[in-house]
C-alpha cells in the first residue's frame, strides 16, 4: 500500500521524539550501506550549525524513517567546492516500499531550492541490496566520482520561478 503524501511530515529530532528516532531500524541486509540514527545524531551534533539538518519522517503519527541533508559542505576540506545532499535515509524496515524514500529525497530537494541551490548530492556503497537503483531510479546521475569509496550521484534541480 502507497502512502499520501498529505499524511507524510518531517519532523525536527527533539527530546519528544529521540527515541522514535533513534529506534528506526534498517533491513539487516541494508545495514552495510547506512549508519545507524545515533550515530548520525551524533555527526550532527559536531558540526556546525546549520550544515547538518536531521529529521524525522512521520506518516500521520507513525516515525517510519530518519533523513538527514547537508548544506554548503566543503566537500574537499579545502574551501574549494561546496555541496548540499541528502547525508543519511534510513526506512525502517517494514515500511521500506511505499514511497517514504522518495517523500524524503523529494523534500530535501525542496529545502535545497529553497536555500538556493540547483543540486542535490548523494553518496552510496555498491553492490547488492545497496540504494543505487533506488537513486538512479529519481533522476540522479554518476560521471564516475566517488568518495570515501562510495558512488556519488547528482540531481540536477528545476528551480522555481
Amino acid at each position: 500500500m502507497t502512502s499520501t503524501t498529505s499524511a507524510l511530515r518531517l519532523e525536527e529530532i527533539t527530546p519528544a521524539n529521540f527515541e522514535a528516532a533513534t529506534a528506526i531500524r534498517v533491513r539487516p541486509d541494508q545495514e552495510f550501506a547506512v549508519s545507524p540514527v545515533m550515530q548520525s545524531l551524533a555527526e550532527a551534533y559536531v558540526h556546525p550549525a546549520g550544515v547538518a539538518w536531521p529529521r524525522l519522517i512521520v506518516d500521520g503519527d507513525r516515525p517510519v524513517g530518519f533523513l538527514m541533508a547537508f548544506f554548503d559542505i566543503d566537500w574537499r576540506g579545502d574551501g574549494t567546492l561546496f555541496r548540499s545532499g541528502l547525508w543519511r535515509l534510513n526506512i525502517a524496515a517494514d515500511e521500506q516500499g511505499r514511497g517514504y524514500g522518495r517523500f524524503a529525497v523529494e523534500s530535501v530537494a525542496t529545502e535545497i531550492r529553497r536555500r538556493g541551490g540547483s543540486r542535490l548530492y548523494v553518496t552510496w556503497h555498491p553492490g547488492p541490496n545497496g540504494p543505487e537503483n533506488f537513486y538512479l531510479g529519481l533522476g540522479f546521475r554518476t560521471d564516475g566520482e566517488t568518495s570515501e569509496g562510495e558512488t556519488v550521484g547528482v540531481l540536477e534541480l528545476d528551480l522555481p520561478g
